[in-house]
């Protein structure tokens, strides 16, 4: 799976899991096959356009969940469950991303350390 992708869309799975939220999960599993079987890249877009725009996302949005789509951002919402649930009424999943909007790498960018050495 697009490695963007996993990061984007598995935070918001786990948050629903942990929350006890369920959606029709044979809807997302299908979702996320098709995905991950076709290769697609979609969402790249999207997130290209907040790195490109992050300083000026961040004047106007800081602190909020944002939904964009395309080159535009089509919404912004206090919490990422209500980003997505309000953007699924009028959007079809896949096809916006909801980005937390914040200064830096820190909300999109994750590191892995491990003390495991190779000889």
């Amino acid at each position: 799976m697009n490695s963007i992708i996993s990061l984007l869309l598995l935070p918001l799975l786990n948050h629903f899991e942990k929350t006890k939220i369920y959606l029709k999960s044979t809807k997302i599993e299908k979702f996320l096959l098709y995905l991950q079987r076709n290769h697609i890249h979609m969402l790249d877009k999207e997130f290209q356009y907040y790195l490109d725009h992050q300083d000026e996302l961040v004047k106007e949005y800081n602190g909020k969940f944002i939904v964009i789509k395309g080159e535009s951002v089509i919404g912004s919402y206090d919490t990422e469950i209500q980003a997505y649930t309000e953007t699924i009424k009028e959007h079809e999943l896949g096809t916006f991303l909801i980005q937390f909007c914040s200064p830096g790498k820190g909300d999109y960018s994750q590191s892995f350390h491990s003390r495991v050495v190779f000889a």
